[in-house]
């Protein structure tokens, strides 16, 4: 008889059969084995290093040293809005621009409306009263509504692309930017409180602050939908006039520059529309020391909804830009 390594040998042995191949056809069969096991390896690895097709929500919320929690979503958050913030710092003349904006506003337009401070349907208080808690929510429409502009640079540059393969969480991607826009209208803010109350704005402390609130939480809400409109239309040449067309027409009914009292009835019951109205009302009650006032409840309401949904939408989108 043949050798086993030539001929097939069946065995049997309490009730099961055994089949032996020949000895080339099992190294044939071995080979094949590795190779596919190779090959079921490599895609597997390479779905974890493209990984965020298979990412969860749970990965959504996982840290860098993979602990998951609210945490870890803090600490991802630092790390994106330290990140901006070193490289806001380096432009320094963007800084200095973007905190003499304002102040020009205060210093070259606020004069102007002294002389219809009178005039009905202005409103309480003096100019200052009026334009400066006016040019503070105009600073966050403005101040964080033109932030998607850098995230579209990042896109280009391949930034959002690179942190895709990283297990960073998404929502701290959207949450770290935020915190960073958010800090530096706060900022500015505040220095235009000051500027503001040197030529002639008396408000109470209370007030003040609360009226710094009420700009931050706005900017949460413009910065978020800044980022959603920047990641739907991923270029400038199309971001631009869609930014312009939503912020100028805001900005001419919420009564930032001049009070909706002294506009027509259409033109007046046309503002109530716009979210930014509420908001305006609030920071003028806040800063007149008005903080039973209907206007200052009404006008923080619609803030913090706003900011919430914003949030909301700017978080599902950031998970779907990068899933």
């Amino acid at each position: 008889m043949g050798t086993a390594d030539r001929t097939d040998r069946t065995d049997v042995a309490g009730g099961t059969e055994r089949t032996t191949a020949p000895a080339g056809e099992r190294e044939k069969r071995t080979a094949g084995t590795a190779r596919g096991t190779a090959v079921t390896s490599g895609a597997d690895a390479a779905s974890r290093t493209s990984g965020t097709a298979g990412v969860t929500a749970a990965d959504d919320v996982a840290a860098v040293d993979g602990t998951g929690g609210f945490g870890a979503l803090v600490r991802d958050t630092w790390l994106v809005f330290a990140r901006h913030g070193r490289r806001t710092l380096r432009t320094k003349v963007a800084v200095a621009f973007g905190v003499m904006q304002p102040l020009l506003y205060l210093v070259l337009f606020g004069p102007l409306l002294a002389q219809v401070a009178g005039t009905r349907g202005f409103g309480e208080g003096g100019a200052w009263q009026v334009f400066v808690p006016g040019v503070m929510v105009q600073l966050a429409l403005f101040g964080a509504g033109f932030v998607g502009f850098g995230l579209i640079a990042d896109l280009r540059s391949g930034v959002v692309e690179r942190l895709r393969v990283t297990p960073i969480s998404r929502a701290a991607l959207l949450a770290g930017r935020v915190a960073h826009d958010t800090a530096v209208v706060t900022v500015q803010a505040v220095l235009l409180l000051g500027v503001g109350t040197a030529l002639g704005l008396r408000a109470p402390v209370a007030g003040a602050v609360t009226a710094v609130a009420l700009v931050v939480v706005l900017a949460v809400a413009v910065a978020s939908l800044s980022y959603v409109l920047a990641l739907a239309t991923r270029s400038e040449d199309a971001f631009a006039p869609l930014l312009s067309a939503v912020t100028l027409p805001l900005m001419l009914l919420s009564g930032i520059l001049l009070p909706m009292g002294m506009a027509p009835g259409w033109l007046r019951a046309l503002s109530w529309c716009t979210p930014l109205r509420y908001v305006v009302d609030a920071a003028r009650a806040a800063l007149l020391g008005r903080f039973e006032s209907v206007a200052l409840v009404r006008g923080a309401g619609v803030a913090l909804v706003l900011a919430a949904l914003s949030l909301a939408l700017g978080v599902h989108r950031f998970r779907r830009e990068n899933a």
